[in-house]
């Protein structure tokens, strides 16, 4: 039987008026030190945003989001930030911030695979 690791997790939001504070989620990030697992999964669902009333730029969005998914990746499109190590690149991308996308306090768990946590808690948070 595999063991379990530790892995930290939090989940993405998006805050169409941030001075409401309400938020919709829309993705997940893992970071588990033991396996060298950085990596998010999200969705953009046009349906449940705007009956959410959030009126957003979704190009912009999208992109935000892809350079999110780059930092994860530690890839050229993440800019400085993707050249980080695993640790950081997580702290940096879960930092608190006034801004349409942001992400949940971190919160921790037990896993044997990594991705299939993160599959498993996207599912159960944003799906």
């Amino acid at each position: 039987m595999q063991g379990k690791e530790l892995f930290e997790y939090a989940v993405i939001r998006l805050v169409p008026r941030v001075e409401r504070e309400e938020f919709l989620n829309i993705g997940v990030v893992l970071y588990c030190r033991g396996q060298r697992f950085l990596s998010m999964r999200y969705e953009l669902d046009m349906a449940r945003m705007q009956a959410f009333g959030a009126v957003c730029d979704l190009d912009e969005l999208e992109a935000y989001l892809q350079a999110f998914e780059a930092i994860c990746k530690g890839t050229a499109g993440g800019g400085p930030i993707a050249l980080l190590p695993i640790a950081e690149r997580f702290r940096w991308l879960t930092a608190k911030r006034s801004a349409v996308i942001q992400t949940s306090p971190v919160h921790p768990g037990l896993c044997g695979d990594a991705a299939e946590a993160l599959q498993r808690l996207y599912d159960e948070l944003v799906a």
